[in-house]
């Protein structure tokens, strides 16, 4: 385990940040709170998910998830952190293409290195 560069609240204020970004389906603002060898473990398929490993694999998980969706969001239900780690409890919501509203609720674990996001892996009830 590295030694952590960023406080709790530090650390709390990065995912919030990345999250915003998400919200507002702006890949390249949360690229930038992302290492270039970042991870992103997806929750499906059933029962690992699909790994996605630097920038330009994440990128493109990103860039096709927003265009396949409508009304995307993840409200933060809770997060903390502890050293070098976050725990974040998300409900995912959605529009469906006959316009019928959805939602999921899970978690994500974050890595921080280097005061930024190294490892989000993402879990979902169900």
């Amino acid at each position: 385990m590295n030694t952590p560069t960023l406080s709790p609240l530090e650390v709390t204020q990065l995912i919030v940040r990345f999250n915003d970004a998400l919200n507002a389906h702006d890949v390249d603002a949360m690229l930038r709170c992302l290492t270039t060898d970042s991870v992103f473990e997806n929750t499906s398929p059933f029962p690992d998910g699909t790994r996605y490993e630097g920038h330009a694999a994440v990128r493109a998980f990103w860039e096709e998830f927003f265009r396949n969706g409508a009304d995307q969001r993840i409200e933060i239900e809770d997060i903390f952190a502890c050293g070098d780690h976050c725990a974040m409890r998300w409900v995912y919501s959605w529009r469906g293409a006959d316009g019928a509203p959805g939602h999921i609720r899970g978690a994500d674990i974050y890595t921080i290195r280097a005061s930024l996001i190294a490892e989000k892996l993402s879990y979902v009830k169900g």
